[in-house]
């Protein structure tokens, strides 16, 4: 299910793989954000998903933009996750309190303990431009993120 409603992106401040401190706040006014919700770090979908990020990241990331990836897994398996498959973008941890990020957006299952696979465009002046939920079983397309993209930066809300 996606959504072009244009709302306030929740803050957060989350752990990255290795220890630092990331919040959204820190992007605003500086940078568009893609932040991808992800189940659980080293399964096959979410697996594939985030190297299909990797592969496409310098249609996602660049000067005008950040991508951010959050599960509910420990910064601690973020890291081996990361240096496993050589992730060149945070993997932050919303481990404690446990999914509070995740609701936030409301992206966390209940009944799981962890993230649903959702995606969020986010302007520069921090509002979520386009948005996209799948259930867990159901991998996103990258091509989907690079259009929602462009139109935030062709519109001119994202510089």
């Amino acid at each position: 299910m996606s959504s072009t409603a244009p709302r306030p992106a929740p803050d957060f401040a989350l752990p990255d793989q290795h220890g630092r401190t990331v919040t959204l706040g820190e992007f605003r006014g500086q940078r568009n954000v893609v932040l991808v919700f992800y189940p659980f770090a080293f399964t096959s979908v979410c697996s594939g998903e985030l190297r299909a990020l990797q592969d496409g990241l310098d249609a996602l990331q660049g000067e005008d933009t950040a991508l951010l990836a959050v599960s509910c897994d420990s910064m601690h398996a973020q890291r081996v996750f990361s240096d496993q498959e050589g992730f060149a973008f945070p993997l932050l941890s919303d481990f404690w309190p446990h999914g509070n990020a995740s609701r936030a957006y409301g992206v966390f299952d209940e009944d799981k303990g962890c993230a649903l696979r959702g995606s969020f465009v986010i302007d520069r002046e921090g509002v979520i431009r386009w948005s996209v939920v799948n259930g867990l079983p159901d991998a996103r397309d990258l091509h989907d993120y690079v259009k929602a993209l462009e139109a935030v930066r062709s519109a001119g809300t994202g510089h």
